[in-house]
């Protein structure tokens, strides 16, 4: 038997992708959080292939915290997105509750010029 915490992750994970699921077929924003960088992508979920991928591993000058290195992981996605002419997008925060760096991911990319 799950833990009470690992079913309500789980759980969180699947309502989130089952709203996906009714929206019009766009790419897929997909958010990945560790406890040391975020890594953020864009799928094409009916060809199953990454179109776009950044992460802080990228950045050539990182923030001091955490969440100023997701505003700027948002903003790289952004330009790489717009290179590749993709403006509407789905967010996928997967398990991941939509505050903190995730929020600030998600921010930057809309003032990046994404759309979702």
């Amino acid at each position: 038997m799950k833990s009470t915490s690992t079913q309500t992750r789980l759980h969180r994970q699947r309502r989130t992708r089952l709203k996906l699921k009714d929206q019009v077929a766009r790419p897929r924003l997909h958010v990945y959080r560790s406890n040391r960088y975020l890594y953020a992508q864009i799928i094409d979920d009916a060809q199953a292939k990454t179109i776009v991928a950044a992460s802080e591993k990228e950045l050539k000058t990182p923030g001091k915290t955490k969440t100023e290195r997701a505003h700027q992981v948002g903003a790289l996605l952004a330009t790489k997105s717009k290179t590749k002419k993709i403006t509407q997008v789905k967010f996928d925060r997967g398990r991941y509750r939509y505050h903190g760096r995730v929020k600030a991911l998600a921010e930057s990319a809309r003032a990046g010029g994404l759309i979702f």
